[in-house]
């Protein structure tokens, strides 16, 4: 994420011990100095000093020579959730999306050239899941929560992440022409609703709609169902009830 500071005003240290906590995900969870070093450029001997320090704040545990994160590493986005009040009223609101849709929904925000996944229902019978969960990120480009970010986000940052993002064949159907994906961003722009079918998860369809105005979104909700669930037939029914739970959301988070 870009910003207007100067670099003489930031702790290039304190930048570099982030981007050893980003080296680990979901891929990438058990780590030696090498792998971290490899993963984020930073050389060895300082990528030792960082670890290490993070061991000693607690951050990351150590086994033999694998390195691994702590749940304390959740404090550092809890101050994000309990701040924009997502316990009190953004999941409740969530769980009655949910409930009233039968499948279970997620929020997104933007976060440079991904989505990531800032709250989930716990609907019991939610009949297709890829195992995401909270802080999870996903694709701009193929996805259809991460095209409705880039439809009704600001023109400028939408028009960078198309031209510059990493472009993935997820499936046989995944659109990998830019002027494609474009294209397919500015008809969610027009419709207000993002209907990705088969191109993320083969067999699978997702919806998602806006949170905010059109040209300052920074959220989206949706889901991800079967296509063999979900129809065509089935499209307007479920935008419609999207839409009225993400107006609540919005309010909520305002």
């Amino acid at each position: 994420m870009q910003s207007d500071i100067p670099t003489k005003d930031l702790s290039l240290t304190f930048i570099k011990g982030m981007t050893v906590l980003r080296a680990f995900d979901e891929t990438h969870s058990h780590l030696s100095l090498a792998d971290i070093a490899r993963l984020t450029g930073i050389e060895r001997a300082a990528v030792r000093r960082l670890v290490l320090t993070l061991v000693h704040l607690g951050y990351v545990r150590k086994d033999e020579n694998r390195y691994s994160l702590t749940p304390r590493v959740l404090v550092l986005g809890s101050g994000f959730l309990r701040g924009n009040q997502f316990g009190r009223q953004v999941q409740p609101l969530m769980e009655l999306c949910a409930r009233e849709l039968g499948y279970g929904v997620g929020l997104a925000m933007r976060d440079g050239p991904s989505a990531v996944y800032v709250a989930q229902s716990a609907q019991q019978n939610t009949r297709y899941t890829f195992g995401f969960t909270v802080g999870s990120r996903l694709p701009l480009l193929s996805t259809s929560i991460g095209r409705m970010l880039l439809a009704w986000g600001r023109e400028d940052w939408a028009r960078e992440m198309i031209e510059t993002c990493p472009v993935e064949r997820f499936t046989p159907d995944t659109l990998t022409d830019r002027a494609r994906i474009a294209a397919a961003v500015q008809d969610t722009r027009a419709s207000g609703v993002s209907i990705v079918a088969g191109e993320f998860e083969a067999g699978a369809v997702g919806i998602s709609v806006p949170l905010g105005a059109m040209g300052s979104a920074e959220a989206a909700l949706g889901f991800s169902e079967p296509m063999s669930t979900v129809t065509p037939e089935d499209y307007p029914r479920l935008t419609e009830i999207l839409q009225r739970h993400a107006g609540e959301i919005a309010a909520a988070l305002r």
